[in-house]
Order: C-alpha cells, then structure tokens, then sequence
C-alpha cells in the first residue's frame, strides 16, 4: 500500500489550500480514510475522517473550514481548507487503517503565516 500526499504550501491567513492523497496496493472503495497533522513539539491528531460510505467527521478545531472527499474511481482522498489559521501550520498525513494494519502517507507541509 502507498499513499501519496501532495498539494502544501505556503499561504497567507484566511486563504485556502487543497491537499490531495493518491492510494495504491489496495481496494481503495472499502477504506475509512483519514487525514491527520502534527504541529511542531505536538502530538499527531485526527483532523478529518471520511468512511467507505461517504460518511465525514472532522476535529472541532476545523469544523466549517476543512471538507473531506474522495474520488473512488481516483483512488484519491482530498482535504479543501478554507480561512486557514496559523494555528492550522504542521504536517498533514494521509492514513489508513484496516484489519490492523496502518498506512501513512508520507506527509506534506502545510505553513499558513499570519
């Protein structure tokens, strides 16, 4: 399994920025797939979550913010984030999990500058 992250970067607050995940080695329709972030001397925390179903969960913290989506046919997840704080600056991680076994993407740096 691979996940391929990709779509950080450098932006101003109150702007947007798209992450996307590209999976492969799996059959991606049946996965919960998750983004998370790790701020600089934080722990990792869960950001957003959309399951096989279409169904989303996202972290207070970005609630009306953030969108979750997937494209099966891509076998690709998104993450859209709008009015970025930057409290919002860290790494983001695609993530999967399924039958115990765990997959992370490689993670892509997101810096929102105030």
């Amino acid at each position: 399994v691979q996940l391929q992250a990709s779509g950080g970067g450098l932006v101003q607050a109150g702007g947007s920025l798209r992450l996307s995940c590209a999976a492969s080695g799996m059959i991606f329709r049946v996965n919960t797939m998750d983004w998370y972030r790790q701020a600089p001397g934080k722990q990792r925390e869960l950001v957003a979550t959309i399951t096989s179903d279409g169904s989303t969960n996202y972290a207070d913290s970005v609630k009306g913010r953030f969108t979750i989506s997937r494209d099966n046919a891509k076998s690709t997840v998104d993450l859209q984030m709008n009015s970025l704080k930057p409290e919002d600056t860290a790494v983001y991680y695609c993530h999967r999990s399924r039958w115990g076994i765990v997959n992370w993407g490689q993670g892509t740096q997101v810096t929102v500058s105030s």
